[in-house]
């Protein structure tokens, strides 16, 4: 009955049973075993030397990732509706020390090369403006719509002919996956991104994020910053195991693909209400105050979105018994 958010899903069980394992006297901050392999284990995963830095929240692996991209006398391009922009509090200002956001358009949240040159071109190139260094964009988006390999690498090309940096939020980055049923690679460092926000959290974890570096030199600085934050957690290894978990044996991506086949389903039921294509993990439904109340009387749970729109989002955990009395009350509407 719950359909509010993916961060409210419980824990894999996976996920505890790794920490679990790994509660023991070690190395403390991320001296640990479990956090020097993350680097191996996940450049095995994206094909490719990273480096791979645990944090413990999706705002702070976008916030340490933009201030790796950008000075404090730089701009960040993002979409108006991006979390970086929206949700996170001026994270991303104030990690960078005061950098701007340069907030460009787009359907469902999806950023394409012209609108970003829409936003660049029309800064002058002198020392009275802030200058772009970096461009941000969600996969999957703010709006659940996803971004396929050649789309990022539209925006990659773009990036590196302006001299950008290119992050990636993923905080739905395996259900972008997913669906798209491609290698992780495809749609992160052969198209051009520089720094990804891997999430797990929503997922599955309990409370550990990765921010992968695939320009490897981005990765040193942000290790005194990840500690000057106030993010160097003591007991890393607990967060290295949740991250440890959710790679064996791809587990990262079954549970994806998951709570993809239960957004599906409430897709199918919601037919013309559907406001944007469901590409991943989250329903965006035309409904009236009237029709949202009905369905809250019948004990389902949701957010309400923009006037007469309400989103619904389905878990790694939810069965497609759980679901079905929910695309039964959406279809009966």
């Amino acid at each position: 009955m719950r359909f509010f958010s993916d961060n409210a899903a419980p824990v894999c069980p996976q996920v505890m049973q790794a920490m679990a394992g790994v509660n023991q006297i070690d190395t403390a901050y991320d001296g640990d075993r479990w956090s020097k392999s993350l680097d191996a284990r996940f450049s095995e995963l994206f094909e490719c030397p990273v480096r791979a830095l645990w944090v413990p929240s999706g705002t702070a692996a976008n916030a340490l990732a933009l201030a790796a991209l950008c000075p404090p006398h730089g701009g960040v391009v993002c979409h108006r509706d991006a979390h970086i922009q929206n949700d996170e509090c001026g994270a991303p200002e104030f990690y960078t020390h005061g950098a701007k956001l340069m907030i460009a358009e787009g359907n469902g949240a999806k950023l394409t090369p012209d609108g970003i040159t829409d936003v660049i071109d029309a800064i002058a190139n002198d020392v009275h403006r802030i200058q772009p260094h970096a461009i941000s964009i969600t996969n999957a988006t703010e709006y659940g719509l996803v971004y396929a390999p050649d789309e990022v690498a539209a925006i990659g090309a773009l990036a590196r002919a302006r001299g950008l940096g290119l992050h990636m939020d993923g905080a739905r980055f395996a259900n972008a996956v997913a669906h798209l049923d491609c290698h992780p690679a495809d749609v992160t460092w052969r198209a051009g991104v520089d720094v990804l926000s891997f999430g797990f959290v929503k997922n599955g974890a309990m409370s550990a994020e990765a921010l992968i570096f695939f320009d490897t030199a981005l990765a040193d600085l942000t290790l005194y910053r990840r500690k000057r934050a106030g993010l160097l957690l003591s007991k890393g290894r607990y967060l290295a195991a949740q991250l440890l978990a959710m790679l064996e044996g791809g587990l990262w991506l079954a549970n994806a693909r998951a709570a993809n086949a239960g957004a599906a389903l409430i897709a199918r039921a919601a037919g013309a209400r559907l406001v944007h294509p469901v590409q991943a993990n989250e329903i965006f439904l035309r409904a009236t105050p009237e029709e949202a109340a009905l369905l809250r009387a019948r004990g389902f749970d949701f957010y309400d979105w923009a006037p007469g729109e309400i989103r619904l989002v389905t878990s790694w955990d939810q069965s497609a018994e759980a679901i079905r009395p929910l695309a039964d009350a959406v279809a009966a509407l």
